[in-house]
Order: C-alpha cells, then sequence, then structure tokens
C-alpha cells in the first residue's frame, strides 16, 4: 500500500533523493487518488483510506506534515531532477494558503480546506520550516 510517510526517507539520508525507487514513488504519490497516487488540490494524504480498514473510522484530511515533506523531497530532487524544483514551489505556495488567521497550520487539512486536529501542530510546522529552508537554499540563485 502506498503511504507518504515514506517521503521523510531522503529528508533522513536513509535513501538519496534522485534513487529511481525513490523517485518513482515520489512521482505515484504526485497522482490523484484517482489515478493510484495521494496528491488532491496540491494536498498530500497519508494513504488511501478507501483501499485500507485502519481501525480508524472516519474520513481523513490530507496531512500538513507529509505536504510539506513532499515540498522538500521534490526540493532536494531538483538538485539532479530540476523537473521537480517549479512542482515543489507550487505546492509549497499552494500549502501556505492553507494556514490560519496566525499563519500556523493544524495536523491534517480537509478536502473543504478546513483545518482538522490539533492545532497548533508542532510536527507540521518543523517540516514547514525544513521544506522552507530547503526551497529558499534551491531558488537561491534563480531569484
Amino acid at each position: 500500500m502506498l503511504d507518504s510517510s515514506i517521503l521523510i526517507a531522503p529528508l533522513v539520508f536513509f535513501i538519496a533523493p534522485n534513487d529511481p525507487r525513490f523517485l518513482n514513488t515520489m512521482d505515484r504519490i504526485l497522482l490523484p487518488p484517482e489515478k493510484g497516487g495521494l496528491t488532491s488540490t496540491g494536498l498530500v494524504y497519508r494513504y488511501n483510506t478507501e483501499l485500507s480498514k485502519d481501525g480508524v473510522g472516519g474520513r481523513e484530511g490530507a496531512f500538513s506534515m507529509c505536504t510539506f515533506w513532499l515540498v522538500e523531497a521534490m526540493t532536494r530532487a531538483s538538485v539532479h531532477e530540476p523537473r521537480y524544483l517549479a512542482r515543489a514551489v507550487n505546492l509549497f505556495e499552494n500549502m501556505l494558503s492553507f494556514s490560519n488567521h496566525l499563519t500556523m497550520f493544524s495536523e491534517e487539512i480537509a478536502r473543504s480546506g478546513e483545518q482538522l486536529g490539533n492545532t497548533p501542530q508542532a510536527f507540521s510546522h518543523l517540516a514547514l520550516i525544513s521544506a522552507a529552508f530547503n526551497l529558499d537554499r534551491a531558488t537561491e540563485f534563480i531569484r
């Protein structure tokens, strides 16, 4: 089963961000759910709850942390595969639009854009900071 938590692998140096196995997985995550992926409206779902009975119940929203991990993974992959950089920037800017009035992020985001789960979510903010730092470094010479 496809699970977007794998996006942390290159961020902790478990696998190279340009490893073909990882790039294939990331490309699959980037697809919409109806095509076997986990990304919808620029947000990343942890896994497809329609395909798995996880025992949690209810519908899950997209995970803020996983979305920021995708941005950072694409940014790191763009060193070797430049095609990912523009998409990383777009996903990052899109994700920023889902913050609340205090520019804080929750754990999850519903399809409606409503924040779900713990707010503010520290893990989401750590992923935001790391993605922003790496994206800034990657785009430094483009600006």
